[in-house]
């Protein structure tokens, strides 16, 4: 299922990608409004209601993880809230201590089919992403 969406968001976000001989290169970071246009055109919906649709299901997304809720997008991973203690850091430059204050968190966990697409992709050190054969 992710391998089929995936491949569709790459067609309908082609403004992003340069496709070369297969390999793919990114040209600059997938924003929400691109999220938005390529949504739109693969199911036909308006521009507008594709935006609304995105901006309903992120914000649904924060409040639940504001809630302490996970977030679990099968096919895709989950988010969930994590605390993280309070801790000693450094400032790398002049070695100063300073205590860093305990805090909740975002920590996103690939899902199986995600990790699997990924181990087909083998980025280059060019910043080319290419097929595994």
């Amino acid at each position: 299922m992710f391998v089929t969406a995936s491949a569709a968001l790459d067609r309908g976000l082609t403004s992003s990608y340069e496709l070369k001989k297969g390999d793919i290169k990114l040209n600059k970071t997938i924003t929400r409004a691109m999220l938005s246009e390529a949504a739109a055109r693969l199911t036909g919906l308006s521009k507008a209601d594709a935006t609304a649709v995105e901006e309903a299901m992120f914000a649904l997304m924060g409040r639940a993880l504001m809630a302490g809720e996970t977030v679990k997008l099968t096919g895709f991973g989950s988010l969930q809230v994590r605390s993280r203690a309070e801790r000693l850091g450094r400032n790398p430059r002049t070695g100063t201590e300073h205590r860093i204050s305990a805090r909740q968190t975002v920590v996103f966990t690939p899902s199986a089919q995600l990790r699997e697409a990924m181990n087909h992709v083998e980025p280059a050190s060019t910043g080319k992403i290419r097929q595994r054969a």
